[in-house]
């Protein structure tokens, strides 16, 4: 096993990195609480706050009332309109260009429609074109800016450089992402499963210190998941964990899935799968209350809502492709509890919005599963409200990471 000391570069970084995440996380507190929580000595954390306030990292607020003689303590915070990270979020036929401050507030963010299987050479272009025009428009200063994260559907090289296959968002495989965003822009690129960069931002955004481990699971046009040890999200052997979408669940004569394979729990479970799966079924005869729903209204087009209101309303068909779903679904759900034992289960995607679809999955994950292994099982606060963040903030974790030092 290789081992490695760390320098005094090294130990400046990761004591900036702890004021910095502590700041954030915590708000504004005086230089002496700032050595108490962090377990420096107050010369320390002065030589440290001095350096990042006179980088503009740093400002200082107000003072703490005094109860007598002797100087009264002054507060410092974060300064969190110092630097901004630019992001590139890219799903399957959808993608958000944006900008984040230190604190995660966005700046500005854009939407756009992509088609399936996307030429990628000529879509990174676009990104980063319409990024840069957005960057110049809200005042931006290029010596501002960190960096530029990309978080990508799919699966990336080790390295984070590559996308070796975006299942089906890009046309090529082997794609190098980070490369062009890189020549295309002028600023360092960072890059990560989207999956992933979504967890991340949830974590940046709502710290638990005291959960040891969380599983994020996210459906929307496919199933994808990632799993936290200790406030890190672990990677896994090949950078692929968790890969939940993916685990075949019907041994033979399944659907395609866009991974190549055929038989996923995506196939099945996901949103695009139970839209794909009614629309097979609908007919008068079939599903009579689905079929008056999308009559009764002029643009027909059919929505997860609507399958749910018809599976509560008593089409019987609509009612078990919806369990087979939710069943199929909570068995995945179960096998993490039973095998990671996470402190908590992270529910994030549209299908959670719906009381009734949240309500029969809450009850099936009950079945079978022993006092012992009860995690809790919530939605997530942010649900929808990461995709503008969360490409950005790959960038802003690594600035804090680094502990504001090029």
């Amino acid at each position: 096993m290789p081992y490695e000391g760390d320098n005094m570069m090294g130990v400046k970084r990761t004591n900036r990195s702890a004021a910095l995440r502590i700041l954030h996380e915590q708000g504004s507190m005086s230089r002496k609480r700032l050595s108490e929580s962090i377990k420096l000595t107050p010369a320390a954390i002065t030589k440290i706050v001095g350096e990042m306030i006179a980088e503009g990292l740093l400002t200082e607020g107000s003072m703490l009332p005094g109860s007598g003689v002797g100087r009264r303590e002054v507060m410092v915070e974060l300064n969190s309109r110092a630097r901004a990270a630019l992001g590139i979020f890219i799903n399957l036929r959808q993608a958000f260009v944006s900008a984040v401050w230190l604190d995660g507030s966005v700046i500005f963010s854009e939407s756009f429609d992509l088609p399936e299987k996307a030429p990628a050479e000529e879509t990174v272009r676009m990104l980063c074109s319409r990024l840069t025009e957005l960057s110049d428009k809200n005042g931006l200063r290029r010596e501002s800016v960190v960096g530029v994260g990309v978080a990508m559907r799919g699966v990336t090289s080790p390295d984070g450089r590559v996308v070796r296959n975006s299942f089906g968002a890009f046309s090529d495989f082997d794609f190098p992402l980070c490369e062009r965003v890189e020549a295309l822009t002028g600023f360092p690129c960072l890059m990560r499963n989207n999956v992933r960069a979504l967890f991340a931002a949830q974590m940046f955004l709502s710290p638990e210190p005291a959960l040891g481990s969380q599983f994020f699971l996210r459906c929307e046009a496919g199933i994808g998941a990632s799993f936290s040890i200790g406030e890190r999200i672990w990677l896994g052997s090949s950078g692929q964990c968790a890969e939940i979408g993916h685990i075949p669940v019907v041994p033979r004569g399944g659907k395609p899935c866009s991974c190549g394979k055929s038989g996923c729990l995506e196939t099945i479970a996901s949103p695009g799968a139970i839209l794909s799966d009614a629309r097979a079924l609908l007919s008068e005869e079939r599903t009579p209350v689905l079929w008056h729903i999308l009559h009764s209204r002029e643009d027909g087009e059919l929505t997860l809502d609507d399958i749910f209101e018809a599976a509560h309303s008593g089409d019987a068909e609509i009612a078990s492709l919806l369990d087979r779903a939710v069943t199929t679904l909570a068995a995945a759900l179960k096998g993490v509890i039973y095998t990671f034992d996470p402190g908590k289960i992270v529910l994030y995607g549209r299908l959670f919005d719906n009381p009734y679809y949240l309500s029969r999955l809450s009850a099936e994950m009950r079945e079978g599963v022993d006092s012992g292994h009860s995690v809790p099982i919530e939605k997530s606060r942010l649900n929808h409200k990461l995709e503008d963040k969360a490409a950005g903030l790959l960038v802003v974790e690594d600035f804090f990471d680094k502990g504001g030092l090029a």
